[in-house]
């Protein structure tokens, strides 16, 4: 592919949400207003919907399971968000595996975890089951309430950091009045009128590769772009390597077909909660995204590639993973 000879795009890293937060402007005299209301976004999802925090929102909610809680109008969005995706995907992305996961060995922020060692296998496997719940969280809009069934923990991060990216951007456009581009964990969301041939970006098992990790780069315009993987968030727990992608049918990590599913949507939730459903339907995930007419892009356990709808051919770009 030729080598991109448009001016650098100022251009921001750093850390929240326990991920890594990429941030692009158009217009470099406006980027300071940009950052500043993505970090206040970023900020107020975090204290709203962490379940690492014990002064979060969703902490407290999670405590009192069982009984009715008051929540604020930030963390309402974001329930109705995850219930959101529950129904649209027949409950594969479901809110309330956070219990799984904490059997998994994700109870704590994702950076205090250990990585998957030499030694760990494989395989996954939790002696324990976490039934279906999402069906039964009772959801209160008048008094701004929320009710789960005893014994069930929340989990909005399938959905939280996406719908984090989409609001984010939308803000700092607003704020900076140009197109702007953030990235959470990999999942972006474009808002403004982008740049010239599109916001560039590079599609890869793991969002912190650079341009020479083996993918696909591409271009959007507006809407977002998320990508799922079984490969990148991954640690070790009694010697076992599990990752965060709970198949509720199981309650354990799933294993299936994919171990990469990006897709592209009108928005970074709607992409999200595709491309996380396709990891968990496996051998399903082709013909249901292609139904959605959503495009994607999805990498097997072997590395070799497919593509749905109007997904970029690969061979276009020579760095293209086979």
């Amino acid at each position: 592919m030729p080598a991109d000879t448009r001016p650098a795009l100022p251009t921001a890293r750093w850390r929240a949400l326990g991920t890594t937060v990429v941030l692009q402007a158009r217009e470099r005299e406006a980027f300071e207003s940009a950052r500043a209301a993505v970090e206040a976004e970023l900020a107020a999802v975090d204290l709203a919907c962490s379940r690492f925090r014990p002064d979060s929102e969703l902490s407290r909610l999670n405590a009192n399971a069982g009984r009715s809680t008051i929540v604020s109008p930030l963390l309402m969005q974001a329930l109705a968000q995850a219930l959101r995706a529950a129904e649209l995907t027949d409950g594969d992305v479901d809110p309330t595996v956070g219990r799984a996961l904490e059997l998994a060995g994700y109870d704590r922020d994702f950076a205090l975890l250990t990585g998957p060692g030499a030694g760990a296998g494989g395989q996954v496997a939790i002696t324990a089951r976490v039934r279906e719940g999402w069906r039964e969280v009772h959801v209160d809009r008048e008094r701004s309430a929320v009710r789960t069934p005893a014994g069930v923990v929340l989990d909005v991060g399938a959905t939280a950091k996406a719908w984090a990216a989409d609001r984010a951007a939308q803000a700092a456009a607003s704020k900076a009045g140009c197109g702007v581009l953030v990235s959470i964990g990999g999942d972006l969301a474009a808002s403004g009128t982008a740049p010239d041939g599109g916001w560039q970006v590079r599609v890869t098992d793991d969002h912190r590769s650079d341009l020479t990790a083996p993918g696909q780069t591409v271009s959007i315009v507006s809407g977002g772009l998320a990508t799922s993987s079984t490969s990148v968030r991954r640690w070790s727990h009694h010697g076992t390597t599990m990752h965060h992608i709970i198949d509720p049918d199981t309650g354990a990590p799933v294993q299936g077909s994919w171990r990469t599913v990006s897709v592209a949507a009108g928005t970074c939730t709607d992409a999200n909660i595709a491309s996380t459903a396709a990891i968990i339907r496996s051998g399903g995930a082709l013909e249901w995204l292609s139904g959605l007419g959503l495009p994607a892009r999805l990498v097997d356990t072997e590395g070799s590639v497919s593509t749905v709808a109007d997904w970029p051919d690969p061979a276009m770009d020579e760095r293209a993973a086979a």
